[in-house]
């Protein structure tokens, strides 16, 4: 079997009516990237989402099962720890995350030389409503104030990143949402793409205002430490 190049980890719950569409989409656009391979985390899913997988029938789909939800950044450290490719492309579930543009930021990263471990997508048309993205405009000009991550848009599902450097991160709930501040601080390069997310056609949003706002704040807080904390890292020589 040929060096696999790219796992594609999708952390998902309750996402039954969007499997189907969403692999058979993912089929077509990933050719150029093969071998590729699909692993998908249904996290503690309580719908048909575990049927629908099984009826996809992809040589290239794994599928990896949470007995109850953990959460989205648990689903993609159990991901990405069982992908067997260097390059690690995340999507959310809910096929709002068009697949098109995972070449995109493949090539993004790629071209940025080993230095750059994330590519970041950003987008530029969502599909979600008028509060929605009022609230996460609001929570990305927060959080670029504090960490200066220079990414305007951190909570898109749309990333890729090297394996070995997402498994060196400090894992912490929700910390998809802080992944280039981190990846920064661990000294990689992070690189952006415009993407342009697509209206959700089945399921309904999992995440609240409220939830959100009071989270997000001690995980703010508890990043801008983590950076501050970081002492820089030693040159190493090795002699003999």
């Amino acid at each position: 079997m040929d060096e696999l190049r790219l796992s594609v980890v999708i952390p998902a719950k309750n996402e039954a009516g969007s499997v189907a569409a969403q692999l058979d989409e993912l089929d077509r656009v990933l050719r150029p990237l093969a071998p590729f391979e699909v692993v998908y985390v249904v996290d503690g899913s309580t719908d048909g989402s575990l049927r629908e997988l099984a009826r996809a029938d992809r040589d290239w789909l794994r599928v990896i099962v949470h007995a109850e939800s953990c959460g989205k950044s648990a689903a993609l450290l159990t991901g990405i720890r069982a992908a067997r490719a260097p390059l690690c492309a995340t999507l959310d579930g809910d096929g709002q995350n068009d697949p098109r543009y995972v070449l995109d930021l493949v090539a993004a990263l790629e071209a940025g030389g080993p230095d750059v471990a994330l590519a970041v997508g950003q987008r530029t048309r969502r599909g979600d409503g008028a509060f929605k993205r009022w609230q996460s405009g609001v929570a990305n000009r927060v959080r670029r104030a504090a960490l200066g991550d220079d990414t305007r848009d951190t909570a898109c599902g749309h990333k890729v990143i090297r394996r070995e450097v997402f498994l060196q991160l400090p894992f912490f709930d929700a910390l998809h949402r802080f992944l280039p501040a981190l990846v920064k601080r661990e000294g990689h390069g992070v690189v952006h793409v415009d993407v342009i997310d697509r209206p959700r056609t089945a399921g309904r949003s999992h995440y609240g205002f409220l939830d959100r706002l009071a989270g997000g704040i001690l995980d703010l807080a508890g990043v801008w430490w983590l950076i501050r904390r970081r002492k820089r890292l030693p040159a190493i020589r090795y002699d003999g």
